[in-house]
């Protein structure tokens, strides 16, 4: 069974509702588990684990910290285009919002990467809109040998492709490919995304299976939280990546969590999480999967951010610009959203080493072997 048709037979309102079920000894019982099951999650994940968020965190950090040491890496995302076909009511790249739109060529996109360089990472991932005709394959294919020359590790976060497309993106070089489902709500998923081909959830769903078909090393899936019931959209989360785990067993996964954040056009945000909630959902799959990679991007504080990646987070970005040419140039008005940790990627990592943790601005050298 793939996982859309485990999907289709799940009751979204059920799930919510169980969530409101779950008791203080159930949450004892889970934080006990040695390999917590997904009731167990949903436990975790449940009203009644707030106030045992201090325990959490606490066997969260011990669990992190056994896996991967006192390490955090740093990476920068590299937006190539603003370019996008679909129509998102919470995002800046929305085919309806009336933005300059820039495509970097090889030249701009040189620059960027020299830019980045300069600030000390070595680690990227690329970033567009969806636009499969202007931004598609093509495109990449002939973007990534030049940007696989300056960095030593490269992930992709664009639409959905083919598996032949992302057979030939491993052949590129592609370390990772990053697909954020945003909500598992069916009707959640038809009020955000209005129009384009962001609107088929089917081929949202399937997309991770297509990337641990062509093989790539790392596959990164998440949700956006503040569209739909965060709980709910969690535990369906967690069953797409043990669907993932169990069929593409020689694949890395990594989770991110991310909050909308405002953007040109944006509205309220119909469903916020608060931060202790937040930690709580970190903590949770930190303890549901202990080798999982988590990552924290600069859409959250840096305040927040230095409570919480010594917990779980294993990778973090800095120095982040959400915009095309926004490393090289004078800075437009052509982000996708704005940041709140405005600090250089060195603060961050100096930081860092005032927590006792080791930042890592690299991940591998090509020469050692993909």
């Amino acid at each position: 069974m793939s996982f859309t048709q485990h999907w289709q037979q799940q009751n979204w309102q059920d799930l919510q509702l169980q969530s409101r079920n779950f008791n203080f000894i159930d949450v004892q019982v889970a934080l006990q588990k040695t390999q917590p099951g997904i009731a167990d999650l949903q436990a975790l994940l449940s009203p009644a684990a707030l106030p045992m968020l201090p325990e959490l965190a606490a066997k969260a950090q011990q669990l992190t910290r056994r896996r991967f040491g006192h390490t955090v890496q740093l990476y920068a995302p590299l937006y190539l285009s603003n370019l996008c076909a679909n129509e998102c009511t919470y995002c800046g790249f929305s085919l309806s919002q009336k933005v300059k739109r820039r495509t970097l060529n090889l030249a701009e996109i040189e620059q960027e990467c020299l830019a980045i360089k300069a600030l000390g990472i070595d680690q990227v991932l690329i970033v567009t809109g969806e636009h499969e005709r202007k931004v598609g394959i093509d495109y990449f294919s002939n973007v990534l040998p030049l940007v696989r020359n300056y960095f030593s590790n490269v992930q992709l976060e664009v639409q959905p492709l083919s598996r032949a497309d992302y057979h030939k993106l491993k052949a590129l070089g592609v370390d990772a490919v990053m697909l954020y489902q945003e909500t598992y709500s069916a009707s959640a998923y038809l009020q955000y995304h209005l129009k384009g081909k962001k609107s088929d959830i089917h081929w949202r769903l399937d997309a991770p299976d297509r990337v641990g078909q062509a093989d790539i090393d790392k596959i990164g899936i998440g949700i956006l939280l503040g569209l739909t019931d965060w709980r709910t959209d969690a535990i369906l989360l967690a069953q797409h990546l043990r669907c993932l785990q169990q069929r593409y067993w020689r694949c890395r996964f990594s989770l991110s969590v991310p909050r909308i954040r405002p953007c040109s056009g944006g509205g309220t945000i119909a469903n916020p999480i608060s931060d202790k909630e937040l930690i709580q959902l970190i903590c949770a799959f930190r303890l549901f999967a202990p080798e999982l990679e988590i990552s924290l991007s600069t859409r959250e504080s840096a305040i927040f951010r230095q409570h919480v990646v010594p917990l779980a987070i294993t990778s973090v970005s800095a120095g982040s610009k959400t915009q095309p040419g926004g490393y090289s140039v004078e800075p437009e008005n052509l982000e996708q959203f704005s940041i709140d940790d405005n600090r250089s990627p060195q603060e961050v990592a100096k930081a860092f080493i005032q927590q006792g943790l080791q930042p890592v601005w690299k991940d591998w050298d090509s020469f050692l072997g993909r």
